[in-house]
């Protein structure tokens, strides 16, 4: 089951690079950049000041804001706010970024993979698009409540590094497996995949989530230079994009060469078991 994952991961990567998978990702940038910088125009300030009033209403950290000021460090509590906010609004991003590729660019991107490597792969459309909202709502809900439950982990050495990985894999997991299989496999099919490749879906889905860490080291510089953000925030955006558009690629990639496998042994399997056809009997001599 290896050689597939990394076939499948090569040929995302490949397909990365084509004119029409470039031209897709910049709508949902432009739309994300719109969103983001409108909500921060008419929300940054009053974010700021009430993520300040909260943390000057802690006894502790009042005290550590005396301590830096104390040792010449007094500018960083006025950093401390921005800071907040913008860490804060990551995850709505990074969730608002793989639902607008999810719902923006996976179906094109899954009909140039089936049109260009799965040409007479047919397609019984076991899935639909109300299903698909379904599934992408739902498994939303539960990875956001997962995601605040868990919170306490991240303050545990490394757990930050594991914990919402695992939660945006099985999220990406959730979400990528029904929208590239509802076109071509049926229910049963569907199902039948991810009984058999459930582990690997979801390691896609957790490869996809620490690529997806990847933005925030920008994002991350974006806090430490918030002069630069309008310059980093949109590069940030457009490398979830990217991320999440590869992450649909490569689940395509996966999971139709896996639906054309599973119908291959279908068909031998039915070619094995049928009974053989009744010879044609001999006139009878005549009487």
């Amino acid at each position: 089951m290896v050689k597939p994952l990394f076939d499948s991961f090569w040929r995302a990567a490949a397909y990365c690079l084509h004119p029409r998978v470039i031209v897709l990702s910049l709508l949902p940038l432009f739309l994300l950049v719109g969103l983001t910088f409108g909500l921060g125009y008419f929300f940054w300030e009053a974010a700021i000041d009430g993520v300040r009033d909260l943390l000057n209403a802690w006894d502790l950290l009042h005290a550590l804001f005396n301590w830096l000021e104390s040792i010449g460090a007094g500018n960083l509590k006025s950093v401390l706010g921005p800071l907040v906010v913008i860490f804060l609004a990551t995850p709505v991003l990074v969730l608002l970024s793989l639902l607008v590729v999810a719902t923006m660019m996976t179906p094109a991107m899954l009909n140039l993979v089936a049109q260009r490597r799965f040409p007479l792969l047919e397609r019984r459309r076991g899935g639909t698009f109300l299903g698909s909202v379904v599934v992408s709502l739902g498994s939303t809900a539960i990875a956001v409540v997962a995601l605040i439950a868990s919170i306490p982990l991240w303050f545990v050495p490394l757990m930050v590094l594991v914990v919402p990985p695992l939660i945006w894999g099985w999220l990406t997991y959730r979400v990528m497996v029904y929208d590239v299989l509802s076109e071509h496999a049926s229910k049963d099919e569907r199902r039948e995949l991810i009984r058999r490749h459930r582990t690997s879906f979801l390691g896609l889905g957790i490869a996809t989530g620490y690529l997806g860490a990847a933005p925030s080291l920008v994002w991350a510089s974006g806090l430490m230079f918030l002069a630069l953000a309008p310059i980093l925030v949109p590069v940030a955006i457009w490398i979830y994009t990217l991320v999440f558009a590869f992450s649909s690629l490569w689940f395509a990639h996966f999971a139709l060469a896996a639906l054309a496998a599973l119908r291959a042994e279908q068909q031998l399997a039915a070619a094995v078991v049928a009974p053989p056809a009744d010879p044609t009997p001999l006139p009878l001599p005549p009487a």
